[in-house]
């Protein structure tokens, strides 16, 4: 082990892991950018491929499951085949999806190849965190897990400017094709400088049975919460909730029955750090991201805004998370989690309680201004607790802790966007389509994020 992975102080990181983290952030940087894109693109989509909107929505619905139903088995892949093999066939399997979506010729086949897409992006950003958690030490965790933050502080910025500027001057075809010399050069880099692992274990054996439980459970839980943040189809809404629900419960029964040959083990919740990290990072998750449908549609309603509009509103967040990123990371490997994740939290919640006092009929500058805030705790809050949950645990427990955060990060994201959509529905229909129903709404996310404040405290001082 190197001197700068041992000393308490966080020296700077030595050339091998710069060249790790360099290959495994630019390949993880277009499947989180590919998201923001095409959310702008439905109505683009709808009209070129001559089908309706609910038809066209599983672009995103079907991109979305298959990467959440992937997700178990990252943990199973890495120790069988290595860090590097699994990555290199990941981000091969997301190319190929790119150049398939670029070259669909109806919109059964964009949803075809966007699901494979989802497949291969599935496993990339955990398999990232895993990679560089492994080489980094806890002693260097913050600064790693601020450089795996990078694509999704990015997103918010960048993502809605590339689509319309693709839309406006490109086929429609360019917002897939765009991710292909990206991914070849990322595919390249990992080839030449991510390092043969080790430690996988070629006996290692797919818990078949737990992954027919776990991954349809995640997908029909995601589904249901889009359902139930749609408003419509009540009855699959319901279905999908209770299925998914019985599913993973079914998987946690059997984790704990058998851990040795489970997906992951479930008493990695028993170590307290993992536990109040990822506890924190779904509530954090279920606030911040209905924050973000909120935005936009309340710029929307009430300004005029265009969707690229009311898309860009977020980029404040995405701007003042790319500042506080590297302090959060630094602060993290100094003086440990609590302080910049506790910190994070409150000028999230500040940011949050600005929002609910702008009048944005006098123009976006007040609420772009407040977003900025949101996003100054998102770049100290992210980094900080996704370090946390790692600190205290053996390298071999990093696979099955990514895929368990993982998990938790996505759950949280599909009930924050559902939740926030079922309480302005809420809010209208009983008092009416003005700015009230969506200052309530902002009310539910503060609230939210003020829970997460509670597990926060309960992560180890160091």
């Amino acid at each position: 082990m190197t001197t700068s992975q041992t000393r308490p102080d966080g020296t700077a990181f030595d050339p091998a892991l710069r060249r790790i983290a360099l290959a495994v952030v630019l390949g993880t940087i277009m499947t989180v950018l590919d998201a923001t894109i095409v959310n702008v693109a439905m109505n683009v989509l709808g009209r070129k491929l001559d089908t309706s909107l609910s038809t066209v929505q599983w672009v995103i619905t079907g991109y979305t499951l298959a990467l959440s139903m992937t997700i178990p088995v990252t943990g199973w892949a890495v120790e069988r085949f290595g860090a590097k093999a699994t990555w290199i066939t990941s981000l091969a399997l997301f190319l190929a999806g790119s150049t398939l979506c670029g070259m669909a010729w109806s919109v059964e086949s964009l949803i075809a190849f966007r699901v494979l897409q989802g497949i291969g992006g599935g496993l990339l950003v955990p398999v990232a965190q895993m990679v560089l958690a492994r080489a980094a030490g806890p002693e260097r965790m913050g600064r790693v897990m601020a450089l795996v933050s990078v694509p999704a502080m990015l997103a918010p910025v960048l993502g809605p400017v590339a689509g319309g500027l693709i839309l406006d001057r490109l086929p429609w075809r360019w917002m897939f094709l765009i991710n292909v010399p990206v991914c070849a050069v990322a595919l390249v880099l990992a080839v030449r400088l991510l390092p043969h692992d080790g430690e996988h274990r070629p006996e290692s054996r797919l818990d078949a049975f737990g992954l027919a439980l776990l991954s349809p459970g995640l997908a029909a839980l995601i589904y249901g919460l889009s359902q139930v943040g749609e408003g419509t189809g009540h009855a699959q809404a319901f279905v999908g909730l209770v299925g998914g629900a019985l599913l993973v419960a079914a998987f946690t029964v059997r984790s704990l029955r058998a851990p040795g040959r489970a997906l992951f083990d479930v008493r990695l919740f028993g170590n307290r750090a993992f536990a109040a990290s990822v506890a924190t990072l779904f509530l954090y998750s279920v606030s911040v991201f209905g924050l973000m449908l909120l935005i936009p549609l309340y710029s929307q309603a009430f300004s005029g805004a265009s969707a690229l509009e009311a898309g860009l509103l977020v980029a404040p967040m995405g701007v003042g998370a790319i500042v506080t990123m590297p302090i959060a990371g630094r602060l993290t490997d100094r003086i440990g989690p609590l302080l910049p994740g506790g910190t994070g939290i409150l000028l999230v919640l500040a940011g949050v309680f600005a929002c609910t006092q702008v009048d944005v009929t006098a123009g976006t500058a007040p609420l772009a201004a407040a977003i900025l805030l949101v996003g100054l705790g998102h770049g100290l809050t992210t980094p900080s607790i996704m370090a946390a949950a790692y600190r205290t645990l053996p390298g071999t427990s990093i696979p099955g802790a990514t895929t368990a955060s993982q998990i938790s990060v996505r759950v949280g994201t599909a009930l924050g966007a559902a939740l926030i959509a079922v309480v302005l529905q809420s809010l209208i229909r009983s008092g009416g389509p003005g700015a009230g129903a969506y200052t309530g709404g902002l009310w539910w996310t503060f609230a939210i994020a003020g829970v997460a404040l509670v597990p926060v405290l309960l992560i180890p001082r160091r």
